[in-house]
């Protein structure tokens, strides 16, 4: 007896787990779509942010992020994709340390990361997992983490994401994420501005941080309705193209 016991305790657990993961999925899928869904495969955009021009285009089978700017060594192209990263400086490849190349490519990933949220969320490595309904500036949210697999996951594999879906549209509109590159820290953002071009919907946000950067990611809606963030900076897309 005690041991069917058991057995009914854990498939009801396991039965929990599988709802909750079908719910994180039904809701990532719905959010997609409202941000312009089969689109965003098709996609190449374009934006300014930070006096650097970005072009982004990825695919389930492909990827292939390029940045460029002027600085006192000419015009840098950076170019990251599925055969790895290149730098040019005026159309000539540069050779770099191994450490400047995982730099440069983690700073290029992470802008397109954030610029194509929320496609990417279901890419393999994605662990999702729903936490249930809640309210931030009178508005009632979706709460969904994110975590990744080892395998695939990147070299910040590590990182927790924690996202805020409104439940009426399934538009992003927060997020909170810890992150391990340059000494860690946590961020909370909240999106001020929706860019609608060609079927798409980007976003632009605020930028906060806690007064300690060992916060834990679960914290950051409290101290953010408690105001007691400090708002760090703003991320900003300008002259967004969309071409197909």
């Amino acid at each position: 007896m005690k041991n069917l016991f058991l057995i009914l305790v854990c498939l009801l657990i396991f039965s929990a787990c599988g709802q909750g993961d079908r719910e994180a999925q039904r809701i990532v899928d719905a959010a997609i779509a409202a941000h312009g869904g089969e689109r965003f495969e098709k996609a190449k955009i374009s934006f300014d942010f930070r006096e650097r021009h970005y072009q982004i285009f990825k695919s389930p089978e492909r990827f292939e992020y390029v940045r460029e700017f002027t600085d006192s060594t000419g015009f840098v192209r950076d170019v990251l994709n599925n055969e790895g990263f290149v730098r040019t400086i005026d159309e000539k490849e540069v050779s770099l340390p191994e450490d400047r190349v995982s730099a440069f490519s983690n700073s290029v990933n992470s802008v397109a990361y954030f610029a194509f949220l929320p496609y990417g969320l279901n890419d393999a490595a994605v662990i999702k997992e729903y936490l249930g309904e809640t309210d931030i500036e009178g508005k009632n949210y979706h709460l969904l983490k994110v975590t990744f697999k080892p395998e695939g996951g990147g070299e910040d594999y590590d990182d927790e994401f924690l996202y805020w879906f409104d439940k009426t549209t399934y538009r992003l509109d927060y997020m909170a994420y810890s992150y391990h590159t340059d000494g860690g820290g946590v961020r909370f953002r909240k999106a001020i501005r929706q860019h609608k071009v060609n079927g798409l919907v980007l976003l632009d946000y605020e930028n906060y941080k806690p007064q300690e950067k060992n916060t834990a990611v679960e914290d950051m809606e409290s101290l953010f309705k408690s105001g007691e963030l400090e708002l760090l900076s703003e991320i900003l897309l300008e002259n967004i193209k969309v071409e197909f």
